[in-house]
C-alpha cells in the first residue's frame, strides 16, 4: 500500500464527541436594530451638513452565481452589507430603508411556476414580509413602483447607494442598480462610510453570535487536536473540522478557506487555497498550524490553533509556541477602549524578538531591531483584523486614517485605536520564511542580530500562530475563543483529557 492509502488508514478515528452546544434561533430583531442604527447615524450626518432628512437607502443583495456555464448553483451566501441590514438569505433581492420616516421595504424575485417543481415552495410576499420584519415587500418588477410609493411627495426620490472602497481587498462595493433608475436621483458618497462604520460596533445580540461561532469552532479545534495523527493527510483534519461544525453546531458555512498547515507549510501564512490543497503528509516531529472559524447566520469566528503533531512540545518546539503565547496574552492583557493597535502590534514584535534573542537566535540590542523592522522577518502579517460579518470586517480604515509604510506595518488591517464594542482578532505569529530571511541574512543591519547557525536548526520549522477572537469592553476586553493554550494544556488534551480541564495548573505545580 502506498504513503498516501496509508495515511487514510493510519488510525482509526475514536468515538464521536458529544458536543453541549445547540444552534440558536436567531431574533430577526438584530437586523432591524442594525437598520435603526444606520438610520441614526445617516440622520446625524445629514443634519450636520445641513442637508435635508429624506430619501431612500436602497442595497441590492447577492445573486446566485453558476459554475462558469453550467448549470451547477454555488452555494449561496448573501452580500454582507445586505446581510447585516436585512438578514435575508435568499438571492435576487433589494431592500430599501426610507430615511425620514424609517420604514424598510424588501423587493422579491417573481419566480417562475416550474420553481415548486425544482426548488420548492414559491412563499408569497406576505412570508418575507413577517420573516423580515419589514414594512413593505414588493416584487423586484415593481421596485421603481415601490420605490416612488415610498417618496410619493418628492418628483425624483433620492436614493443613497452603497458604493465604497474595501480597505482589505481594495474592492469597491457595488452600488445597486434596476431598470429606470435614470428617473432617481443618486447619491454614491454618503452611505458607505456611515454604514460601515456602523458594522465596526457590535451589539449585544451580534456579540452572541460571534461568541456562538467561536465555541462551536474551539470545540472543533480541540477536536482535531485530539483526532490527529502521523500519517494522516492534512485535508482528514479540515474535513473533521468541518464535520463538527456542521453536525453539532448547524454551521454550514465556513467564515474563509481552512488553513490546515504542518511541517514547513505552517510558514505559508494563507495555505490551504487551490494550488495548495492541504494534501501533505502528517509526520512525526512536525508542528500543526490550523487557522479554522465557523459561520452562524452570517456571523464569523476566526481562530489559529498551533500544536506538535506529536501530542508532545519538543525544547525548539515549545520555544517558538510560548515567544508566540507570550505577545499574545500580554496584548490581551492590554486591550482596552483608547489603546492604540500600532502599539499593540508593535508589542508583540517586541516580544518575539526578546523571546528569540533569549534562545538564541538573536543576538544584539532589541531596540536597534525594532529600528530595523527586524520583527517584520519573523511576523510579516498584522497583529489582527476586525471581526463580524466578513471574517476580514470592514473599517479599519476609516477616513483620514494612512497605511503606515514601514515592513509588517504595512499589512496591519487597521491603525485605530481601541473602542468599546469592536471584536478584533489577536495572532502573533513567528514564521521561518526562507524568502523573508534570506534577505534578511544579507542585509547589512539585519545581518547583525541574526546567528545563522542558529537559524539553520528552523530551516523546515515552519511557523507558528495564536489566533483568538476578542471584543472590547468598557474597561477591558474579553476572549470569545476557549480552547488550550498553555504547552501543558495542549499535551493534556492531545493525550485525551476533557477540555476545559479539571486543573487550572500544571500537575507538577503546587496547588
Amino acid at each position: 500500500m502506498g504513503e498516501s492509502a496509508a495515511g487514510l488508514t493510519a488510525s482509526p478515528p475514536p468515538s464521536l464527541p458529544i458536543s453541549l452546544l445547540s444552534p440558536p434561533a436567531v431574533p430577526m430583531e438584530l437586523h432591524v436594530e442594525n437598520r435603526e442604527k444606520l438610520l441614526r447615524a445617516l440622520r446625524d450626518h445629514l443634519a450636520a451638513a445641513s442637508r435635508p432628512i429624506r430619501g431612500l437607502i436602497l442595497l441590492q443583495g447577492g445573486e446566485e452565481q453558476n459554475r462558469y456555464c453550467t448549470d451547477h448553483a454555488e452555494l449561496f451566501r448573501q452580500e454582507s452589507y445586505f446581510a447585516y441590514l436585512f438578514g435575508v438569505r435568499e438571492p435576487g433581492f433589494y431592500g430599501s430603508i426610507d430615511v425620514a420616516s424609517g420604514q424598510s421595504t424588501l423587493f422579491v424575485p417573481r419566480l417562475p411556476a416550474d420553481y415548486s417543481v425544482w426548488l420548492g415552495e414559491i412563499k408569497p410576499l406576505s412570508f418575507f414580509q413577517e420573516r423580515y420584519m419589514v414594512n413593505m415587500v414588493y416584487y423586484v418588477d415593481e421596485i421603481a413602483q415601490g420605490l416612488n410609493d415610498s417618496c410619493k411627495q418628492l418628483r425624483k426620490p433620492l436614493l443613497f447607494l452603497l458604493h465604497g472602497l474595501n480597505t482589505d481587498s481594495n474592492n469597491f462595493s457595488k452600488p445597486a442598480t434596476f431598470k429606470e433608475i435614470e428617473k432617481f436621483e443618486t447619491d454614491l458618497c454618503t452611505v458607505h462610510p456611515i454604514l460601515t462604520e456602523c458594522r465596526v460596533f457590535k451589539s449585544e445580540k451580534e456579540l452572541e453570535l460571534i461568541q456562538y461561532a467561536n465555541d462551536v469552532s474551539s470545540e472543533a479545534h480541540v477536536e482535531v487536536m485530539r483526532r490527529i495523527r502521523a500519517g494522516m493527510k492534512e485535508y482528514q483534519l479540515e474535513s473533521i473540522f468541518l464535520h463538527h461544525i456542521y453536525m453539532y453546531g448547524g454551521c454550514r458555512h465556513c467564515s474563509y478557506t481552512c488553513i490546515c498547515a504542518t511541517g514547513e507549510n505552517s510558514a505559508i501564512l494563507h495555505y490551504g487555497h487551490a494550488a495548495a490543497p492541504n494534501d501533505r503528509i502528517l509526520k512525526e516531529g512536525d508542528m500543526a498550524l490550523f487557522d479554522m472559524g465557523a459561520e452562524y447566520n452570517f456571523y464569523g469566528s476566526d481562530i489559529t490553533c498551533s500544536f506538535p503533531v506529536s501530542g508532545k512540545f519538543t525544547n525548539d518546539q515549545a520555544a517558538i509556541y510560548n515567544a508566540v503565547l507570550q505577545a499574545h496574552d500580554v496584548v490581551i492583557s492590554l486591550m482596552s477602549p483608547g489603546v492604540s493597535w500600532i502599539d499593540m502590534h508593535k508589542l508583540a514584535e517586541r516580544t518575539i524578538l526578546e523571546s528569540l534573542k533569549r534562545v538564541g537566535i538573536l543576538v544584539g540590542d532589541v531596540n536597534e531591531m525594532m529600528a530595523s523592522r527586524l520583527g517584520a522577518v519573523f511576523m510579516p502579517h498584522g497583529l489582527g483584523h476586525l471581526l463580524g460579518i466578513d471574517t476580514h470586517d470592514p473599517g479599519g480604515y476609516a477616513k483620514g486614517l494612512e497605511r503606515p509604510k514601514e515592513p509588517g506595518l504595512n499589512c496591519l488591517r487597521t491603525v485605530r485605536d481601541l473602542k468599546e464594542g469592536m471584536v478584533i482578532t489577536v495572532e502573533p505569529g513567528c514564521y521561518f520564511i526562507e524568502a523573508l530571511l534570506n534577505p534578511a541574512l544579507e542585509d547589512l543591519v539585519k545581518s547583525k542580530f541574526l546567528k545563522r547557525e542558529e537559524l539553520g536548526r528552523f530551516k523546515n520549522f515552519g511557523g507558528v500562530r495564536i489566533e483568538s477572537d476578542v471584543v472590547v469592553t468598557s474597561n477591558g476586553c474579553k476572549n470569545l475563543t476557549n480552547v488550550p493554550r498553555q504547552t501543558w494544556e495542549i499535551e493534556a488534551v492531545m493525550a485525551g483529557e476533557p477540555w476545559p480541564l479539571n486543573l487550572k495548573q500544571p500537575p507538577s505545580c503546587p496547588a
